[in-house]
């Protein structure tokens, strides 16, 4: 083993989260291009930039989708190498993601959503505490996920997260398309999810609202980071967000 290998196992143990040297590619053109950062457990951290800056493509070679396609470096969550496994090995290991189309399995109520969650793998939240989150989905159990409203269908998404043994939350756009009154019923559910020690990277294109929920905030550019540092420190740098993030 290298040393910088041997750096990078040693970094795993010491932080929650670590993507080191981050490489991912669709063909022969690259999307991701060196990315490297940390996260502490329980934190939210906003993953922003620019349309086509790559961000939904770092969720999802972090959660090991099949594409874009990770060429080169190392994912590892609580000392267990994400970068070795396929989508469902890093599903068992904690690593949930919901897309921006969310996914709702159709001809299924909300809690059939929910149970197939929980077939491979150990159980997380139980029916009480996920409707305790999101009470609609309590009203609407027996519903038909696919004919909820977005918003509702965006909670019973990420409950779906919930219902797993969930260690990292990957959020691709939660507030598209959502009223501001939904809206803030999401982000009141992720407050919750991080005062119960869940880790979440958020990527969405409302930037202000991203950041006035997390504790920190990377910008992407063209598949690299050139930002990383505090949320705060992006609300009040008018130059950085007017160059990377047109706001």
């Amino acid at each position: 083993m290298s040393t910088t290998q041997e750096a990078a196992v040693q970094g795993s143990k010491d932080t929650f989260f670590q993507v080191d040297g981050l490489k991912a590619y669709y063909g022969d053109s690259y999307i991701v291009q060196d990315v490297s950062f940390s996260v502490n457990e329980g934190e939210i951290v906003a993953l922003l930039g620019r349309n086509g800056a790559g961000k939904t493509s770092t969720l999802r070679a972090i959660a090991r989708a099949a594409s874009p396609e990770l060429r080169s470096g190392s994912i590892w969550l609580k000392g267990e190498a994400i970068h070795e496994m396929q989508d469902f090995e890093a599903a068992l290991a904690g690593i949930q993601l919901v897309p921006e189309d969310r996914r709702i399995i159709p001809g299924l109520t909300v809690e059939e959503n929910l149970d197939i969650a929980c077939i491979a793998g150990e159980a997380g939240w139980d029916y009480e505490r996920i409707y305790s989150l999101f009470p609609r989905l309590k009203e609407r159990r027996r519903q038909e996920g696919t004919t909820l409203s977005g918003g509702e269908q965006q909670m019973l998404a990420i409950a779906r997260a919930l219902a797993r043994d969930i260690k990292l939350l990957l959020l691709d756009e939660p507030y598209e398309g959502l009223a501001p009154v939904v809206r803030h019923d999401i982000e009141k559910a992720l407050i919750e999810v991080k005062s119960m020690g869940i880790t979440t990277i958020l990527v969405e294109q409302n930037a202000v609202a991203a950041l006035k929920l997390s504790d920190k905030a990377m910008i992407l550019d063209t598949g690299e980071i050139v930002f990383s540092g505090s949320a705060e420190e992006v609300l009040n740098n008018e130059e950085l967000r007017h160059e990377y993030l047109a706001i």
